[in-house]
């Protein structure tokens, strides 16, 4: 994975990123998921180099990146300061415009960062998920059964911290999963990081932030009748989550004004689970939007 690509840690202010960097064309940014790393995007990402230049980091408290210090409302892993950490990584590699696809907490950084930073993001893919504030809006018993780890990430700390340091295996690969990770190439990588306690604190962070400061800026954001402008590419795992318990598309268009995507067969983690699907997919939304010779 990740041939020709080079690798970097870049000071985007609060914090450093771990990032590669690679390819050639127009710019696109891919933002990894929960539980994993920017290694998610490896089977994916040297394609893409073909006709992109491909920026693909570690968000911030996860895998090598830098973890920002904690505060009393969990902003500092809030999704608006991931989306202000990406705007200054692409910044740093010469981009002021670009390109997005993010999967699980990627995409949520994505859809921020597009609404914060419109001029910034000329197309944006998410993958696998609706809207956090639509999430909490519609929690039901299938969401307390089935993401159960919302609401325990969200806990004070030190209680989800507790309960996972005696197994970071089982908590993060086998109780949610399946132990699906466990058949991906970078599971050894992942692994690795989960046991890690500052990571898992971050992770920790990320989710104390979506139950309070994220779900409120997705819900000032609808009041104030904010709207995603660039066109937006919704795409989910047939027979999953998202695909039985909503109407993913109709959840984004309430959100942005062009929107277009559908299900893919596979998996929740669709670059690993689905990746020719999920590779076609992207390539042909964002190729669209450049006018190649």
């Amino acid at each position: 994975m990740f041939e020709n690509f080079d690798t970097q840690t870049v000071d985007v202010g609060e914090v450093v990123l771990h990032a590669r960097h690679g390819g050639s064309g127009p710019p696109i940014l891919l933002l990894h998921g929960y539980p994993e790393t920017h290694l998610a995007w490896g089977p994916i990402a040297d394609a893409l180099a073909a006709d992109f230049t491909v920026v693909v980091p570690d968000l911030r408290g996860y895998g090598a990146s830098g973890k920002a210090a904690t505060v009393d409302d969990h902003s500092t892993y809030g999704k608006r300061a991931m989306a202000i950490d990406a705007v200054r990584l692409m910044r740093h590699f010469g981009f002021d415009r670009f390109d997005v696809a993010g999967h699980d907490r990627g995409a949520r950084v994505g859809y921020r960062l597009a609404l914060d930073s419109p001029d910034a993001v000329r197309r944006l893919t998410v993958l696998d998920i609706v809207p956090t504030g639509e999430v909490w809006a519609r929690a039901d018993d299938r969401f307390a059964l089935g993401y159960w780890h919302w609401s325990v990430l969200a806990q004070p700390n030190p209680f989800p911290e507790t309960i996972i340091k005696h197994d970071p295996d089982w908590f993060f690969v086998d109780a949610q999963f399946g132990g699906a990770l466990k058949t991906f190439e970078a599971f050894p990588a992942y692994a690795r990081h989960l046991r890690d306690p500052a990571v898992v604190h971050a992770i920790c962070e990320d989710y104390r932030a979506a139950a309070g400061v994220d779900r409120r800026a997705d819900d000032e954001d609808r009041a104030a009748g904010r709207r995603i402008a660039c066109p937006v590419q919704v795409l989910w795992a047939a027979g999953g989550a998202v695909d039985t318990w909503y109407h993913p598309l109709e959840i984004w268009r309430d959100w942005a004004d062009d929107v277009t995507g559908g299900p893919i067969d596979g998996g929740h983690f669709l670059p690993e689970q689905a990746t020719e699907a999920t590779l076609a997919a992207l390539s042909a939304f964002h190729a669209s939007a450049f006018n190649r010779q």
